[in-house]
Parts: structure tokens; sequence; C-alpha cells
């Protein structure tokens, strides 16, 4: 998709633009969006820009006809195109929107990470403007969710910074998303996101060698290692944050059966943010182990948790999750059905049997492949899912997969969300492979 750049001063309602800058740093949902009204505009031209970006094919025509105008000679040279010159302008526009999404996700995703750093920095020393912190980042993350009907769930390239800033983020990510399709309020949003973000921050308190659980550990220190909840709700009261947020840290590791800790409550007794944290930690954990060498899939990890400890979550949010991730979710190394191998790297979570995927294509230099949308391909459907060790050494090196797995957020384009998701299959199909 085309962009070119305009001047502030001659913006119009029905514009599609883009606004380069860090996802807090204006008071919009997303960064990209058609202008709707007057106030719009002037929230735009308070920012302190000159010029902006923006889409004509994106905006609307009735009200950018004088900004349209303006691009009427090189209308008119692409009226003269070859076929094959119009399908090679079509797909390097095509792969630059595909670029400009993916690195808009990452530079808020970067930006989301170092906020998050520095609210976790001062829980121990400024407990209290920890929390403002990270309600100012909660809520700013729930706004953005809510505005929009349809998200879609990307996969990032390699993360900057400790896994433990990762991990936050992509529970909370995950989790946010389950409240969405659960329909919560807002004010359980905050809660939901508050406890999520920091349903570790206990860990501060403990020896670096047992913040994270491992097979060696002895009785001893597996006990010290499950102290962070009881330390993570002594923080939490410090900060001042919420009954709602203080339950998902004290449950986020109970069980539905009653085998988690520390008090051992069944599903009952869980509060529904705390059930959707607990669910949503044990997949990240999964897939992003202390030991990269330990890491399942994230098919792996969803049928692992599907058939093997179904009875350790809520049945129905365990399904719901499996329904919003895809059967593959992003990060899935797959066999497609024409035996090409490719990575899924993005689901519309309201229409999971339908992901984008990175396929490996001789044909197609690796920076100019295109993500491929199932959902154009009515004949083609992933044959299976296997691990990355697997794939053919070219494939290997063509789609590189990503030793962490890490996820964002972003909105499904309007041309996307008209078309529901034509199978209602149960969840948990496909996960006993």
């Amino acid at each position: 998709m085309s962009t070119a750049t305009i001047d502030v001063s001659e913006l119009r309602i029905g514009m599609f633009v883009h606004l380069d800058l860090g996802w807090m740093s204006h008071p919009f949902p997303l960064s990209s969006f058609r202008i709707g009204d007057a106030e719009q505009i002037a929230t735009i031209r308070s920012l302190g820009l000159t010029r902006i970006r923006w889409s004509p094919e994106r905006s609307d025509p009735a009200n950018t006809a004088q900004a349209v105008a303006d691009d009427a000679g090189a209308a008119s040279a692409q009226e003269a195109e070859t076929p094959e010159q119009l399908e090679r302008r079509q797909r390097r526009a095509a792969l630059a929107a595909q670029r400009e999404a993916l690195l808009l996700c990452e530079r808020q995703y970067a930006e989301a990470s170092k906020s998050w750093r520095a609210a976790a920095a001062m829980v121990q020393s400024d407990p209290v403007g920890a929390r403002v912190r990270s309600e100012t980042f909660t809520q700013a993350l729930v706004q953005k969710m809510l505005a929009n009907r349809e998200m879609c769930i990307r996969l990032l390239t390699e993360s900057a910074g400790d896994r433990s800033t990762a991990h936050s983020l992509n529970v909370s990510v995950i989790a946010l998303l389950m409240g969405k399709l659960f329909g919560l309020s807002e004010v359980d949003m905050n809660d939901l996101g508050m406890g999520a973000l920091l349903h570790d921050i206990g860990k501060v308190e403990l020896p670096s060698r047992v913040r994270y659980l491992e097979d060696h550990f002895t009785t001893a220190e597996t006990q010290v290692y499950r102290e962070h909840v009881s330390h993570g709700v002594t923080l939490g009261r410090k900060m001042g944050l919420t009954p709602g947020a203080l339950l998902v840290i004290a449950q986020h590791h109970e069980q539905a059966d009653g085998t988690g800790f520390p008090q051992r409550l069944n599903v009952d007794r869980m509060t529904t943010a705390a059930r959707i944290v607990s669910l949503v930690n044990r997949y990240d954990n999964l897939c992003n182990p202390v030991s990269p060498a330990k890491a399942l899939t994230p098919h792996e990890a969803l049928s692992m948790m599907f058939a093997q400890g179904k009875h350790k979550f809520d049945v129905t949010m365990l399904n719901a999750f499996i329904r919003m991730m895809g059967v593959y979710p992003p990060g899935s190394v797959v066999q497609l059905t024409d035996e090409r191998y490719g990575i899924v790297v993005a689901v519309n979570s309201s229409r999971p049997l339908k992901p984008r995927v990175l396929v490996h294509d001789s044909r197609v230099p690796r920076d100019e492949a295109l993500h491929l949308n199932l959902e154009n391909e009515p004949t083609l459907g992933i044959r299976r899912s296997l691990k990355a060790n697997q794939l053919p050494p070219a494939s290997m090196e063509y789609l590189a997969p990503r030793q962490r797995i890490t996820y964002y957020f972003d909105a499904v384009p309007p041309s996307e969300q008209e078309f529901p998701e034509a199978e209602d299959q149960m969840a948990g199909e496909g996960m006993a492979e």
C-alpha cells in the first residue's frame, strides 16, 4: 500500500493517516487510522508534527478529492502499465505495507517493554510510583484493545531485553485479548491487565538462582520459589493495587482441580481474571522456558494443555483460548497441503483457522516474501505442525524460526473484518497430532 506525506495544515476528514510516534505518545487507539472528525484533526495538529504520512488508497475519496488530485500525475502513469508491471507494483506495495505493519508493531512493543521495565524497577524503592506507571501503561493497553472490534495476534522477531520482561508482556497481551473475548468491563480489564503485568513481581524478592523453577530443584528450593506469590501480594499491597489485581497475583499458580499453590484453590474459588492468567502463564512458560532446548512449539504447547492438563484449567476458558490462538498459533512451524513449509506469523483472533503464514518459496528472495493469508486460499491449508529442527536446511535458513516466542497485537484492517469465520470448529480439533 503506497503512502505519501502531507502538511498537517492540509489534513481532511476521510484521510487514512499514519502517526510515526510511539503508541503512548498520542491519545488515539491506533497509530494508523481514518480521520473521522475535525476534533481528530485538531488533536493531530497539537502533537507538534509538521508533516505526516497518509495512504490515498485507504482514504475516503469523497472527502479527500483535493489531495487525491495532487497524485493525479502518478495515477496517469499507472494507467499505462502492462499487466506484469502492475503485478510487480502491487507486490511491492503489499510488501511495503506488510513491513510497515510489522515495524509499527515492533516499535510499539519496544516502547511497551521500556515502559514496563521502568515501572518494575521502581517497585521496591517507590511502590506507589510503580503503581501509577503500571496503571498508565495498562490503561493505554486496554484502551487500544477495546477501541477495535477485531484484533490480530502477531509474532514478532527476536525481542530485546530480559526474559521476565518478555514474559510479563506476553501474559498481559494474551490475557487482555482473552478478557476482551469474554466481554469483561473496562474496570475488570484494567484489573486483569495489572494483575497479569505484575503476576511475577514477587520474584524480585527471591535470590536470582531460584526465580525460575527448574527440574533439579530440591524441596527447599521449590518452596522458596513458590514464595514469590506471597511476596508479590505483599508488594502489591504496598503499591496500593485493587483487590481484583491482588487476587490475580495471589492465584496465578492455582489450578482448577485444586492441585496448584499456594492455597490449593479449585476453579470455583478462583476469580475469572486469575483463571485467565493461570492459563496464559502456563502456555507462555511452555513456549519460553528458561532452557530454550526444552521449549515446545506453540502448537505442541496447546496440544499438551488440551490433552494432558485440561483438568488443570477452566474447560470453557481453555476451549476459548484454543479458538482465539488458533490450532496453529503464531510461531508454529507448519507444512502446508501443497508440501511447502512455513511459519505462522499472525492470527486473527476471531478467525483462527485462517492464519497468515510466511512460506518458503525458493523462487522468491526471503526479503521479498509475502505473508500468505489462508483466508484468501480456499484450496490451501495446513497439513501438520513440526519442530523447527525437522525443517529441511534450506527452509530452516529461509524461515529462521524464533527461539523466543513474542506476541503483540494489531487491529485487523477493516477490509478483513467483513468475512466471518466460515467454519465453527470445536476447540481441540486437530490437537491429537
